[in-house]
């Protein structure tokens, strides 16, 4: 238990808080703690009955069941691993900066969750942050099941298929690549790369509750983007996309 904790503590601020309310939600619904029902995102209840809880309890509900379980520990696999490697990688001492992106991300799943009705927000919330990570480092070779390896820029629609073929699913997969896509377009592909115009960015306040920090060592360089003051407008970089070294991360 003391090397659990140990390592529960050494995981970074924002990853180990999606982890462990994950955990602790799905289990609480699990063994009827917390009402299922009361924890999933639906329209009527929202909109109509203002039960707002139900935008965040849905992202960290997931139905465990023997059908489920193991569907449920891949996700919680995917989320340790690909949030980790953001917030200790590109995002390396700048919480506000990775903070933004979580928050993107949400809403923009909450939206079109709420449109086409999906009750749940982890895969989709999980595939978009997944995505993100891939975009930025879409050369290095990744490990598949049962030994394939492929460039990560891949592994997002991989997912996507594999799911689709194996359960016949695959809408919360695609609408996290969508909504990884977005944030990726807007905050990096083009202002950098097309040389357009920033249209999101990071807000003040959140720099205010989470200051950059200094980094030692890590992953390289992370992308800033200086606007007016000192603080990096919405994590953006130089144009020659400097992202860090480009280290190999694939699955073992």
């Amino acid at each position: 238990m003391s090397e659990l904790g140990d390592w529960f503590k050494s995981l970074p601020f924002f990853t180990r808080w999606w982890l462990a309310l994950t955990a602790g939600v799905s289990l609480m619904g699990r063994f009827g703690i917390l009402k299922a029902y009361n924890l999933i995102l639906l329209y009527e209840p929202v909109v109509h009955r203002f039960q707002i809880w139900r935008l965040a309890t849905a992202l960290f509900f997931y139905p465990i069941s023997s059908g489920t379980g193991l569907h449920f520990l891949i996700n919680c696999y995917f989320l340790y691993n690909y949030s980790l490697r953001l917030e200790t990688g590109q995002y390396a001492g700048r919480p506000a900066d990775y903070l933004f992106l979580l928050l993107f991300n949400w809403i923009c799943c909450v939206i079109v969750a709420l449109i086409v009705e999906i009750p749940l927000l982890m895969d989709s919330m999980v595939l978009s942050v997944l995505y993100v990570w891939c975009q930025l480092n879409k050369d290095v070779i990744v490990n598949f099941w049962f030994g394939t390896q492929f460039k990560a820029m891949y592994l997002p629609f991989v997912l996507f298929a594999f799911n689709m073929i194996i359960s016949g699913g695959g809408m919360m997969e695609l609408v996290g690549i969508i909504v990884g896509h977005v944030y990726f377009f807007l905050m990096f592909k083009y202002p950098l790369e097309l040389g357009g115009q920033q249209f999101i960015s990071t807000p003040s306040i959140l720099y205010q509750w989470f200051p950059n920090q200094r980094v030692t060592g890590g992953f390289g360089p992370a992308p800033i983007r200086r606007g007016g003051g000192d603080q990096p407008q919405g994590g953006g970089g130089p144009r020659g996309h400097q992202w860090g070294r480009g280290n190999v991360l694939g699955d073992n």
